[in-house]
Formats: structure tokens, C-alpha cells, sequence
């Protein structure tokens, strides 16, 4: 899949009177991204202005010539999110009835929508699971169908905001091979920093923008260095 075109544009957001970008460019062009920055640095709002849940102040976002302030269901053939917990974004009964979901909203009656969602299913070797309810997951499971209702929109870019905090290291590994696989550009946010393994770049946020951004052992590197000589001073 062709990697999308991802622009950020002198860029301001304050929120609640607070200034979370001053004056942000950046180009998202690579096919593996990672964010990673201390609590309150701007990740989750970062990858919350690429699909429209948030609003720039000032600047503009372009991904493949759209602009995501048309909101979350203009961009959904765009941009894909998976949230850090799946209880947030699952809300249907049955496997299979959260997976149509979103392709009856892009227009596909039931029998289409159904019919594509089994297909993603057995394409995963997971066709068992469509009748399962959802609340009877793991949540490695759960995360898992998350991943499957995005894919079944196709869209250009797949962004995961702590996609591991919940998981054991088992499952954990296992959704990193799935993300590893997967055709479309992914943008990741992570504490868990071997979890960007393979990855093509690593930005590093802090306050009000971007404090590193390069090869990922030389940003973690230097993020961890900084980290060390804050709970030592």
C-alpha cells in the first residue's frame, strides 16, 4: 500500500489554557512511526488532530490532500484508530455485529458488510469468534477485534495509542507481530519502548513540540539518558 502523505503546517493548539503545540510542522511520510514523550507532552493530541477528534487553533493538517477538521467520519477511509482501551471502542453485543459496524456506515447493507467482515475473520483464522460476545474477550482479544473493524475500512494509516498497557507479554508479542504485518502505514504511541522495534523513525514530544526526532535507538537513547537525569537530580 502506498505510504500516505501526512502534513503538519505551523500547527497551534492550547487546550484548557494551556499550549500543547506552538508553531508545529512536521512531515508523518515514513511507513512505521513512533511517538513517545512524558505524561502531558501532546502525544494522544498529536494523533487525536490527524483523524479530527481535535481541532487546530491555527496552521493546517493534510493527510493524502484532506483535511481532518471535517471530523472523525470524513477521514475513516484515511485514517484508522485503535484506542489503549478496547472497552472504549467496542460497543456491540457479538464479534461479527461490531465488525459490520462501520462498513454499514460507509454505505454497505448488512449482507455485504457481513460478508467482508468473515472474510477479514477467516483470513485471520479467527472465523470462531464471530458470535462471540465481545464483554467474554481477553483483552488481547478484544484489542484484536479493534484492529479488525479498522482494517475492514481500509484505511491509508493505522494509529495506535498504547496499544500494549493492558496486555501480557505473550499476547503482547502477538500484536506486535500483527502490527508488523500489516500493509498500512501505522503511527504509534508507546511506553513500552522495544515495542518500536522495525520502526522507521521515532519523534520525541515535549513541551509544545517535537524535542528529538530520528533513528529510533538514537531517540530512545537520549529520551531515557534525559529520563535518568531527571529522577537523579
Amino acid at each position: 500500500m502506498h505510504t500516505p502523505s501526512i502534513e503538519l503546517s505551523h500547527v497551534n493548539l492550547t487546550r484548557e489554557g494551556r499550549t500543547i503545540f506552538d508553531d508545529l510542522t512536521l512531515s508523518l511520510n515514513e511507513s512505521r512511526i513512533g511517538i513517545i514523550g512524558f505524561n502531558g507532552s501532546g502525544k494522544s493530541s498529536l494523533i487525536r488532530l490527524l483523524n479530527g477528534l481535535l481541532t487546530a487553533d491555527s496552521g493546517t493538517i493534510s493527510i493524502n490532500g484532506k483535511d481532518p477538521a471535517k471530523g472523525p467520519a470524513a477521514m475513516s477511509t484515511e485514517v484508522g484508530f485503535v484506542f489503549q482501551n478496547p472497552d472504549h471502542q467496542l460497543i456491540f453485543p457479538t464479534v461479527l455485529e461490531e465488525l459490520i459496524f462501520g462498513l454499514q456506515n460507509q454505505g454497505k447493507n448488512k449482507s455485504e458488510a457481513e460478508a467482508e467482515a468473515l472474510a477479514l475473520l477467516e483470513v485471520h483464522e479467527r472465523l470462531d469468534w464471530k458470535d462471540l460476545p465481545v464483554h467474554s474477550l481477553s483483552e488481547g482479544q478484544k484489542q484484536l477485534v479493534c484492529i479488525f473493524s479498522v482494517l475492514l475500512l481500509k484505511p491509508s494509516v493505522i494509529v495506535f495509542d498504547e496499544p500494549f498497557s493492558a496486555l501480557d507479554l505473550p499476547t503482547r508479542y502477538q500484536l506486535q507481530k500483527v502490527i508488523s504485518q500489516l500493509s498500512q502505514q501505522v503511527i504509534m504511541i508507546s511506553h513500552e519502548l522495544d515495542g518500536f522495534e522495525g520502526f522507521d523513525r521515532l519523534i520525541w514530544l515535549g513541551e509544545k513540540g517535537v524535542v528529538k526526532d530520528g533513528p529510533v535507538d538514537q531517540v530512545v537513547a537520549e529520551y531515557k539518558q534525559h529520563a535518568f537525569e531527571i529522577t537523579s537530580s
